[in-house]
């Protein structure tokens, strides 16, 4: 199986059923985005500090990785900065597109997997935000060592991810108010079922999403490079039991 071209697909599936990262910022955010008054988020609630990045995005190019659906790309445009948008979704860049062409913003939107910014030479970029998506690929190792090569010297890679014990629990207690440790991690979405499940589930057209350890989420960014110099948490607004216990999602900034 191809995950690359499955999880398009499943993407493709979000953004028809108007999922909520799928939905693209109106005009009256981009508006305040070029009065100056713009925030993103990596994660799902929490705004990223504006002081981790510059104060004029003003001639600072900008890859926004495995980030489509005209969220944090259009943002960062009507800020001032030199946007390219990279996501495996044709329909996420769809998005992305959109808002550009209403808005008069430029938005260069490149279709591409995370774990290959072949694309782009050493150096090109001066930021680079990449929310909550590297779940979506089996090894993030590859995407921490492609995002240090494209950023130049001194940039920033702004970063959200799942903290594994999200991972851990059946969801379907949860749902039912009951936290069940059942999972390991590091896992995958299929490597609990049995054979018959897995098809159903790939046939399903569903994402297949990834359980990473910390180590290679945090360990990794150091391993290729980085050194980082920003941390926050940040969790489902409530809408998950285990919200009431910890938060389960981590952003970073790490610097080249």
């Amino acid at each position: 199986m191809n995950l690359s071209e499955h999880n398009r697909k499943a993407w493709n599936k979000k953004v028809e059923a108007e999922s909520r990262y799928t939905k693209a910022v109106d005009s009256e955010i981009i508006e305040q985005s070029r009065l100056g008054n713009w925030e993103i988020c990596v994660t799902t609630e929490k705004p990223v500090p504006r002081q981790w990045f510059p104060e004029s995005l003003e001639g600072n190019k900008v890859l926004c990785l495995a980030s489509g659906g005209g969220q944090q790309g259009p943002i960062l445009a009507a800020a001032g900065a030199d946007v390219t948008v990279l996501d495996i979704s044709d329909k996420q860049l769809e998005q992305d597109k959109l808002v550009a062409e209403s808005e008069g913003l430029k938005i260069k939107a490149v279709q591409g997997d995370m774990s290959d910014l072949s694309a782009f030479m050493d150096q090109t970029f001066d930021i680079i935000v990449h929310p909550v998506s590297n779940l979506f690929v089996d090894d993030i190792r590859p995407v921490w060592k492609e995002a240090y090569r494209v950023l130049r010297d001194g940039g920033s890679l702004i970063s959200g991810f799942t903290n594994p014990l999200l991972w851990l629990f059946d969801e379907l207690k949860e749902e039912q108010g009951v936290l069940d440790v059942k999972y390991a991690v590091p896992s995958s979405t299929l490597d609990h079922l049995d054979p018959e499940e897995v098809k159903a589930y790939v046939e399903s057209g569903d994402t297949i999403e990834y359980a990473h350890s910390l180590e290679d989420q945090i360990q990794g960014q150091i391993d290729a490079g980085f050194v980082i110099a920003g941390f926050y948490e940040d969790d489902f607004g409530g809408e998950r039991l285990i919200d009431q216990y910890i938060r389960t999602f981590i952003a970073t900034r790490a610097i080249r």
